[in-house]
């Protein structure tokens, strides 16, 4: 086998998160965004240390799981890989994939299995779509990246991970921008005035949040864009209309100055019975009705809270302290985004809850500074996981409980590995499927102290 070699196989299985695995030429190729049972072509683009990957070029045959997709943008769209097999198969991939990565490392755990979205489509609420145009210096484009490409994008009007009210307001949007002929910021010059289009919406309350983020490099009248966008019939309701300007070098949705064009800069969700104000870059579950059986999920693997204090960190708008908060002494957030933490104490005194605190910081540098001391500890750390020093932190709390939530298995693994190396045993564990259609996962984990009477759980 060598570099640039095209070659044929069939998709043996898919290892988190889509790295297909082909048998061919006598060893094993990694292909990904396929599906187990597919017949590929590809082409050898990598081998490194007896490891081989290829780049996907043709599906020769489909699998025999394979179902149409929903979606009319499945394939040349980024965002989704799974959306042309039955949900019930998709369950069985991720779970095998988290299955297979705990048991790597945990040897006496309890896996029970995967627990599935209660919406498979138009469960999402927040989408950032990018500017951009589909092919170079073709039309204005308004949507997710091109599969396989980091400049192109694809329009996405039919989008079916959200529902038809985003749909409509891409459409009104990238309709009035194109009649503007508005430029869209280029990667390669960092020139141009259009970046993204920020769009939320409360699945429990309908209410709707809009965000043109763009360059200061241009200036255009925005009025008529919020009048066409206020006329639009919705099932929701539009609650705000904002402006945000955004002139970082890099591809992230960041906010240097927001305007509100119209309405306020906020919107409210329902969870679990607790109301949560969302700002525009505020931390918030994806998938309200999936948040609900993952923090539902999580609830009961902290098990006992009674007389407890309780440390959230990674807190974001302190969604999990608020639901644990009613039957715990006292709750201490710990988040690094001053807005999240900002809203996370307004969201605290809505719900009438007066024994959450919530400090911004880092957890690395907050923690040594924290007076109270945790009976059990609840771990939501962005996808990389927890900072290595900040691990040892936490660990050495030395409290008999721990639960780690985690939105990427590869980084959970890992700080399983260091935390059963320090004295905690991983009890069980459960995959929760936030993301329908796309390859990501969310895990509970319940880690209890060695010597702890927590231990016989």
């Amino acid at each position: 086998m060598k570099k640039g070699q095209i070659l044929e196989g069939t998709i043996r299985e898919v290892k988190f998160p889509n790295k297909g695995i082909v048998e061919a030429d006598g060893r094993e190729v990694i292909v990904k965004n396929g599906v187990p049972g597919q017949k590929v072509r590809f082409s050898v683009n990598k081998i490194r240390k007896g490891k081989a990957e290829g780049r996907l070029l043709e599906i020769l045959e489909p699998s025999p799981l394979e179902i149409p997709p929903a979606c009319i943008h499945f394939g040349t769209c980024g965002g989704c890989i799974y959306q042309n097999l039955p949900y019930k198969e998709q369950l069985e991939i991720k779970e095998a994939q988290v299955r297979e990565l705990l048991d790597g490392v945990c040897s006496e755990l309890e896996f029970e299995g995967i627990k599935a979205s209660p919406k498979q489509n138009s469960y999402r609420n927040k989408m950032e779509f990018s500017f951009g145009d589909e092919v170079k210096d073709g039309p204005l484009a308004l949507g997710m990246h091109k599969r396989g490409s980091f400049y192109d994008i694809v329009s996405v009007p039919e989008c079916k991970i959200v529902d038809k009210d985003y749909n409509k307001i891409l459409k009104c949007v990238l309709s009035f921008c194109s009649e503007q002929s508005m430029t869209f910021y280029h990667k390669l010059t960092h020139k141009g005035y259009l970046r993204h289009l920020l769009v939320r919406k409360g699945a429990r309350t309908g209410e709707i949040l809009v965000d043109l983020v763009t360059t200061t490099q241009d200036e255009h009248n925005l009025d008529m864009l919020v009048m066409k966008l206020l006329r639009l019939k919705l099932e929701g309701c539009i609650v705000g209309i904002l402006h945000t300007e955004n002139d970082s070098l890099a591809d992230v949705v960041q906010n240097d100055r927001t305007e509100i064009l119209t309405g306020k800069d906020y919107f409210y969700e329902t969870l679990l019975g607790l109301n949560f104000k969302i700002s525009p870059f505020s931390f918030f579950q994806t998938n309200s009705l999936g948040a609900e059986v993952l923090y539902e999920t999580a609830r009961s693997y902290v098990g006992e809270t009674k007389d407890k204090v309780i440390f959230d960190l990674y807190s974001g708008t302190g969604t999990i302290a608020q639901i644990l908060a009613p039957v715990a002494k006292k709750v201490v957030g710990v988040e690094i985004v001053e807005e999240a933490v900002a809203a996370a104490k307004e969201n605290a005194a809505l719900n009438g809850l007066e024994n959450c605190e919530f400090i911004a910081g880092d957890v690395l540098k907050v923690i040594d500074n924290v007076t109270d001391k945790p009976d059990l500890i609840v771990l939501d750390p962005p996808r990389d996981g927890i900072h290595p020093k900040a691990l040892e932190k936490i660990i050495n709390f030395g409290v008999d409980r721990i639960v780690y939530i985690s939105c990427k298995p590869t980084s959970l693994v890992r700080d399983l590995e260091v935390l059963q190396g320090r004295g905690y045993r991983a009890v069980k564990a459960v995959a929760v499927d936030m993301f329908p259609g796309t390859a990501h996962v969310e895990t509970v984990c319940l880690l209890s102290r060695l010597n702890a009477a927590q231990h016989k759980i």
